[in-house]
């Protein structure tokens, strides 16, 4: 079964323990869902800027923190179904009935008191954040400094485990699955809408025979057909459209599972293509491949997207890109790093990426395919469905 176990919860503080030590920090704190997640395995239920939360890592120490009354029984299911590495959380009342909790009212001194019980008074401490409940805490703390870092931060979440990278596969083979039934589910006629709707049903019916008590998602699931599929996020007017004979469609899978996200996306044709779709559909499975293989260790991060650039540049179509060629995927699906065509820093083994150059063609339609890539010497690609074009024709 495809979970995440202590031995990743090590393996992430671990890594804020250096990040500390290099930067002469004595905690961290986070008040972002993201961060609370990587540090906890908890999956936040809530919009912080709604119903703030807090975590405290102090350096070589138990994370402590705070969330909202509501996300109150979600931490029970899962500590009693041993998914979460934190022991001490308190929780705040969002209304004033009763006196069973502090009030959001009470949040600085909350938070005052968690720090103060956590030894950081005098402390340098890094944040992703200092919204005003923790600037009132802080201001009420002797020598508290609190040094802004969420840039800093997301290099924590560039290297994966291999439990991580495990549950990503899983999440792969599903999502190939899927491109299947898409396989055997296009037609002209068809609404597009129903068609996404039905393939994200069979998603999780399948998703609960593999996987049966897991945490599992489907982020988003749509198809961009005909002359819409131009625009990589389509027209805005999906609702009604039809697939018509001739289409390209470009179909966008992204799964959760278990605190993960990858992705897989795929070009179809629903007819025979004319000589100028198969022409770029070619182009943008030669850049695909070409972005996947790479992912190598110590090359830098643009190496990615400068290799499907270079495609396109030699077959005359760099005029028709209008995005970056991937981003990082992990606990978000546009992870860190997000500035892939201009990152110059050394790949790094088990960062995993997405690979998805796309070109488009006002009036005929987008060409995309996307795989998930694990870096390593050799790059992993972790989504199996076919890319060949003949197999990509649905008559």
């Amino acid at each position: 079964m495809p979970l995440l176990t202590h031995a990743v919860r090590d393996f992430r503080a671990e890594q804020m323990n250096a990040f500390m030590d290099a930067r002469g920090l004595d905690a961290l704190i986070f008040t972002s869902a993201h961060f609370f997640e990587f540090a906890t395995n908890f999956p936040t239920d809530v919009e912080p800027w709604e119903r703030p939360i807090m975590l405290v890592v102090p350096r070589n120490g138990k994370p402590v923190g705070f969330l909202n009354e509501l996300s109150q029984n979600l931490f029970r299911f899962q500590k009693e179904q041993g998914r979460i590495w934190i022991d001490e959380v308190s929780f705040y009342a969002e209304h004033p009935v009763g006196q069973r909790m502090p009030v959001r009212s009470h949040l600085p001194e909350v938070a005052n008191e968690i720090m103060r019980s956590a030894g950081l008074a005098g402390a340098r401490v890094g944040v992703d954040g200092v919204p005003g409940f923790l600037r009132a805490a802080g201001a009420n703390l002797s020598g508290l400094i609190f040094l802004p870092s969420a840039e800093e931060l997301r290099s924590l979440r560039w290297v994966k485990h291999e439990e991580e990278i495990e549950v990503m596969r899983a999440a792969c083979e599903l999502s190939d699955w899927l491109q299947e039934r898409y396989r055997e589910n296009i037609r002209p006629g068809r609404l597009v809408q129903e068609l996404d709707m039905q393939m994200t049903s069979l998603f999780l019916e399948e998703g609960a025979l593999r996987f049966p008590g897991e945490n599992l998602e489907m982020l988003e699931c749509f198809t961009l057909s005909g002359p819409a599929s131009a625009s990589p996020h389509g027209n805005g007017a999906r609702c009604g459209y039809r697939i018509q004979e001739g289409d390209v469609l470009v179909n966008i899978i992204v799964p959760r599972l278990n605190g993960l996200v990858i992705e897989n996306e795929r070009t179809w044709f629903a007819g025979k293509p004319s000589d100028d779709q198969r022409r770029y559909y070619e182009i943008a499975r030669e850049a695909n491949e070409a972005a996947a293989h790479a992912a190598v260790t110590g090359q830098p991060v643009k190496a990615i997207d400068k290799a499907a650039l270079r495609v396109f540049e030699r077959a005359g179509c760099a005029d028709l890109v209008c995005h970056r060629t991937g981003h990082g995927m992990g606990i978000l699906g546009h992870e860190f790093p997000d500035d892939m065509a201009f990152n110059e820093r050394p790949l790094l083994t088990n960062e995993v990426y997405s690979a998805e150059p796309g070109i488009y063609v006002y009036g005929l339609g987008g060409f995309r395919l996307d795989d998930t890539v694990v870096v390593g010497p050799e790059p992993r690609i972790l989504t199996k469905a076919s890319r060949r074009i003949e197999d990509q024709i649905v008559l």
